[in-house]
C-alpha cells in the first residue's frame, strides 16, 4: 500500500511560517520534533516545517507545486488570511457551488483552499457516480458501546496509548491514523461476539509481551491453536485477541 502522508516545507523562518499556518489552518495536533514543526490535520496527512539554510526565502516558482487544503468554511479561512496580512494569488471564488482561493504564504508558496459542495463531494464518492441518497463515503466512521465511558478513556488513552478525545455530547473518538472510531456509553451494553477492533503491527509477539507488561490479558478460544503467549501462528496473519474493560474483543495482528 502507498499512500501520501506529508508534505514538507522547507524554510529560512520556520517561526514565522508555524504561526502562519497554526493561524490560518488550526491543525488536530502541532508537536515539535527536533528542528522540525508537524502540525497534523485529517485523515492522518501532516504538514512537515523544515528550517533549513539551503533555500531562498522566497518561493522562486510558487505556481509549480500548490498546497490544497479542504476545509469546511472557506470564507473563514479567506478571512484569517486577511488577519495574518496575507496576499492572494486568487481570491476567493464560487465555481459552482464549490470555493476556491489561493493565498500565498509568508515564504510565497502557493496554498489553495477549497471547500466542495456536498453535491460535488457526492458526485466523487462513488466508482459509477454519486452515491445513493448523497452518501459521503469518505466521512464514514464506525463506532462502538462501551459499559464505562471512563474506564474506556483510560484504557484505550492509557494502556493502548491511542490518540482519545471528547467529541459532542460527551461521547469519545478514538484517532486511528486516517479515520476516528467514535465510542458511546450505553446502560444496558452487552459486549459484541465478534472483534470490534483490529490493530495491525509490525511484530505481534512484541506487542503481545509490551500489552501484557501493561496489565493486559490475552484470550484463548476454542478451535484456535495459541501458543503460550495466546497467539495464532499457523493460519493467514499472526492475530492474538483481548478485551477492553466493557468486554468488547480487540486484537493485535500482523500487516498483511
Amino acid at each position: 500500500m502507498t499512500r501520501l502522508s506529508s508534505v514538507m516545507l522547507g524554510t529560512t523562518d520556520p517561526d514565522r511560517l508555524h504561526a502562519w499556518y497554526t493561524a490560518v489552518v488550526p491543525p488536530e495536533t502541532d508537536v515539535r520534533m527536533g528542528d522540525y514543526r508537524i502540525l497534523g490535520y485529517a485523515r492522518g496527512v501532516y504538514l512537515f516545517i523544515d528550517p533549513r539554510d539551503d533555500v531562498q526565502p522566497r518561493h522562486p516558482d510558487p505556481a509549480r507545486t500548490i498546497l490544497n487544503l479542504e476545509v469546511d468554511d472557506a470564507r473563514a479561512v479567506a478571512a484569517r488570511v486577511e488577519e495574518q496580512g496575507g496576499t492572494w494569488a486568487a481570491p476567493l471564488e464560487d465555481r459552482d457551488g464549490c470555493l476556491f482561493a489561493t493565498a500565498k504564504d509568508p515564504d510565497g508558496n502557493y496554498v489553495q483552499v477549497i471547500q466542495l459542495s456536498d453535491a460535488e463531494r457526492a458526485a466523487m464518492q462513488g466508482t459509477d457516480g454519486p452515491l445513493p441518497g448523497g452518501l459521503l463515503a469518505d466521512e464514514a466512521f464506525s463506532s462502538f458501546a462501551v459499559a464505562d465511558l471512563e474506564a474506556a478513556r483510560r484504557f484505550y488513552a492509557g494502556t493502548l496509548g491511542l490518540d482519545v478525545r471528547e467529541e459532542a455530547m460527551g461521547l469519545l473518538s478514538i484517532g486511528l491514523g486516517g479515520t476516528r472510531v467514535m465510542v458511546y456509553p450505553k446502560e444496558d451494553h452487552v459486549p459484541a461476539t465478534y472483534t470490534v477492533l483490529n490493530l495491525p503491527v509490525a511484530d505481534v509477539e512484541a506487542a503481545v509481551r509490551a500489552l501484557t507488561d501493561r496489565g493486559v490479558t490475552f484470550q484463548r478460544y476454542a478451535g484456535f491453536e495459541q501458543d503460550e503467549l495466546g497467539i495464532v501462528r499457523d493460519e493467514g496473519p499472526q492475530i492474538a485477541w483481548f478485551a477492553d474493560p466493557s468486554g468488547n474483543v480487540l486484537s493485535v495482528l500482523s500487516r498483511v
